[in-house]
C-alpha cells in the first residue's frame, strides 16, 4: 500500500494540465489553506463525489493511562470527521 503525499498530488496537477511545477503545488496549497481555514472557522466542507469534513466538539471526559492505570482528565476538544460520499464509497467497494 502507498501513501499519496502532497508532493505526488501536486506532480499529478502538473502533469494533467501542464502548469509549472511550482504553479501545481501553489494551487494545491491554496486549495488544502482554503479547506483549513474554513474548517477553522466552524464550517464544514464538502466536495462532491468525494466527501465532507467536518467539526465535532468532544465534551471533557475522564480517561486512563494505560500503562500505569492512573485516570486524568481529558479537556474537551474540536476534532475533524470524514464522511466519504456515496460514490467513493462505490468506487472503494467495487
Amino acid at each position: 500500500m502507498k501513501t499519496i503525499t502532497r508532493a505526488d498530488v501536486a506532480e499529478t496537477i502538473y502533469q494533467e494540465i501542464g502548469l509549472s511545477r511550482k504553479d501545481s503545488s501553489d494551487i494545491l496549497d491554496m486549495i488544502l489553506d482554503e479547506i483549513v481555514k474554513d474548517l477553522s472557522n466552524g464550517n464544514d466542507v464538502k466536495l462532491s463525489s468525494f466527501g465532507t469534513f467536518s467539526l465535532r466538539q468532544k465534551k471533557e471526559r475522564c480517561g486512563r493511562n494505560p500503562k500505569t492505570g492512573i485516570e486524568a482528565v481529558i479537556s474537551s476538544r474540536r476534532v475533524i470527521s470524514f464522511k466519504p460520499s456515496q460514490t467513493m464509497r462505490k468506487i472503494i467497494n467495487a
